[in-house]
């Protein structure tokens, strides 16, 4: 697997450091977004800085994407294979369930295109539903 997620890295420019493989090895295992303190949970003799950077590279790179899910705290998720340095091709909705605290991206589902008055220059789309996700809705109905 190490080669694997090398590759990865580098497919995107990315320099294979022992950081930023554990970091990504971490990601592709997670279901839903994470923040910079999940990871420091993960990490936790790792200095806060080096994860943020590598947050951040990975970012800049199209290898993920950021969600602002209203709860103040920025997560990460992992991109699909269309983004590129800098251009994240991947508009979709996520989901935050309001029981569990946690955000999923849900990239089946789009975000529309949404018409704007002539002169206004959109920089980002974000679209956030939130609710009880399908575990904890389960969970109530027993």
């Amino acid at each position: 697997m190490s080669k694997e997620l090398e590759n990865m890295l580098i497919a995107k420019q990315i320099s294979p450091t022992a950081m930023r493989l554990l970091v990504l090895e971490f990601l592709l295992k997670q279901t839903t977004a994470n923040s910079l303190a999940d990871l420091e949970k993960e990490f936790q003799h790792s200095d806060r800085t080096t994860l943020y950077r590598t947050l951040k590279t990975f970012e800049e790179k199209g290898l993920i994407h950021n969600i602002q899910d209203g709860t103040g705290a920025t997560k990460y998720a992992l991109c699909v294979n269309e983004c590129k340095d800098g251009v994240h091709d991947d508009l979709h909705v996520h989901f935050y369930c309001n029981q569990c605290k946690e955000t999923f991206c849900l990239p089946r589902n789009k975000i529309p295109e949404i018409q704007l008055p002539k002169d206004f220059m959109p920089e980002e789309f974000i679209l956030i539903a939130k609710g009880i996700c399908d575990k904890c809705s389960g969970k109530t109905l027993q």
